[in-house]
């Protein structure tokens, strides 16, 4: 296994965990678009564009639901 490898494994199995524990905290939402961001280097290190830029729009979705949740938060308090 190459350091490509090791970095796409890494980024998929972060984005499974952290889309797992979303309900409990909106930074776990924060981190599950990161780790799409990084799922997105990837896609794109490795030539297979496509998932790059599917990932890089899950990315965005996921800043704008931990936005969305972090401002309710803010306004319950």
């Amino acid at each position: 296994m190459d350091f490509l490898n090791v970095f796409g494994l890494f980024s998929v199995m972060a984005m499974l965990i952290f889309y797992a524990l979303e309900e409990r905290s909106s930074w776990y939402i924060l981190a599950f678009a990161v780790a799409c961001a990084l799922g997105s280097v990837y896609g794109f290190l490795q030539g297979a564009w496509p998932f790059g830029v599917v990932e890089a729009v899950w990315s965005l979705v996921a800043v704008r639901r931990w936005r969305v949740k972090s401002t309710a938060t803010l306004l319950k308090s």
